[in-house]
């Protein structure tokens, strides 16, 4: 079987909910992250075989194959396909894995795996209709499982409370996560994976966007918890979770023939592709179990691993997989996470794999790790080895 090697990775900067992203459509936001894969290659946009554009709330304006809207928006020319896919929170990760076996099987040469998500514009859980009286879990579903819904909040309290998180673990984890981020971005560690955005801003001057808006620098302790409980009695909060995010992002993803064919430097080899499924209910502790698989199936132990990339949805997520894995947590989110930086839902896949390419390659380090939950109880692991 052949190989496959990401050659570039980049993202846009988060944008809060109403922010500095908001005034920008989807599909433009999109091919701002498609434009820089070409710019910064310096590859022939119609040798791009295929783009993959993970998105969730394919609704309002990111419906009608937003991919294909994105590829359109883009400088990319009409004969490059696309599709849209969803795995939820895994969308663009999942992307990034379905380009790679479309390179490593030979059937293709050059795949673009990206991701966008404006929730600003088109805000979370709007897809499911349920003001117009729509359910999308079936009586089948409902009847099987002994609920009447899922929700990803209740799955991030059941997680804390099996794995014995007080909230306190949970803010000084979400504080951690602000203060790694806002020193990777003063230390300049988000230069090569950020694409700067033109903005218009609402006085009507031009302004670039090139710094994650979400990150507090000042968080403190007290900050931290002074934020009110989702629910009574509970640990999560605003403060501990992840924040609500515009972003694209997007990685090209070819084979060894396409390296030589278009004088290509890789940046990182993929190394090993494995998704799983597990309980629906508890929904975010599948990444502990596929994490087991995947390094099983890498020959590898967790030691091996330099850096990891463990979505940070909710803290209990990663806090969970820590205690699980035996992992260190100084390798953990080197650069903070989805708390600090923002979880832009379809593009946060290939966002984290762009932060962990190039953290790796910033530190000297070989083998990297991204996992994230998602909806459903379902989880992508990706093992890459940098170059």
């Amino acid at each position: 079987m052949g190989q496959a090697y990401i050659v570039e990775a980049v993202r846009t900067a988060g944008g809060r909910r109403g922010g500095r992203l908001a005034g920008v459509h989807p599909a433009d936001l999109g091919a701002i992250a498609l434009n820089a894969i070409i710019d910064r290659t310096g590859v022939d946009p119609a040798a791009i075989e295929d783009v993959i554009m993970g998105c969730v709330m394919q609704v309002g304006e990111q419906a009608l194959h937003i991919g294909r809207n994105c590829v359109m928006a883009s400088k990319l020319p009409d004969s490059v396909p696309a599709v849209s896919i969803d795995r939820q929170c895994g969308s663009s990760q999942q992307a990034i894995q379905f380009a790679a076996q479309a390179v490593m099987s030979g059937t293709q040469d050059m795949v673009i795996a990206a991701g966008v998500e404006s929730m600003s514009r088109v805000p979370m859980g709007i897809s499911a209709l349920r003001d117009q009286g729509f359910d999308s879990l079936s009586q089948a579903i409902k009847d099987r499982y002994k609920v009447r819904s899922f929700s990803q909040f209740k799955g991030a309290e059941m997680l804390a409370r099996k794995h014995g998180f007080s909230r306190e673990d949970l803010d000084a984890f979400g504080l951690e996560s602000h203060k790694r981020a806002a020193a990777a971005t003063s230390g300049g560690a988000f230069k090569g994976e950020i694409v700067p955005v033109n903005i218009t801003l609402p006085d009507g001057s031009a302004a670039i966007h090139e710094i994650d808006e979400g990150i507090r620098a000042d968080a403190t302790e007290e900050s931290m918890a002074a934020v009110k409980l989702l629910i009574e009695g509970g640990v999560i909060t605003a403060a501990n979770a992840s924040q609500i995010c515009d972003g694209a992002s997007a990685v090209l993803v070819v084979s060894e023939a396409a390296l030589k064919a278009h004088n290509l430097t890789p940046l990182a080899r993929i190394h090993n592709l494995t998704v799983t499924g597990g309980d629906p209910i508890i929904m975010l502790e599948e990444p502990l179990f596929a994490t087991d698989k995947a390094l099983k199936r890498a020959g590898m132990k967790i030691d091996d691993i330099d850096i990891y990339e463990v979505n940070e949805a909710f803290a209990p997520v990663p806090l969970a997989w820590l205690k699980h894995t035996g992992a260190d947590y100084s390798k953990l989110n080197v650069n903070g996470g989805a708390i600090s930086l923002g979880h832009p839902l379809g593009a946060s896949g290939a966002k984290l794999m762009a932060t962990l390419v190039h953290a790796l390659r910033a530190r000297g380090k070989r083998y990297g790790l991204q996992t994230m939950c998602e909806g459903g109880g379902l989880a992508n692991v990706t093992i890459i080895e940098a170059l």
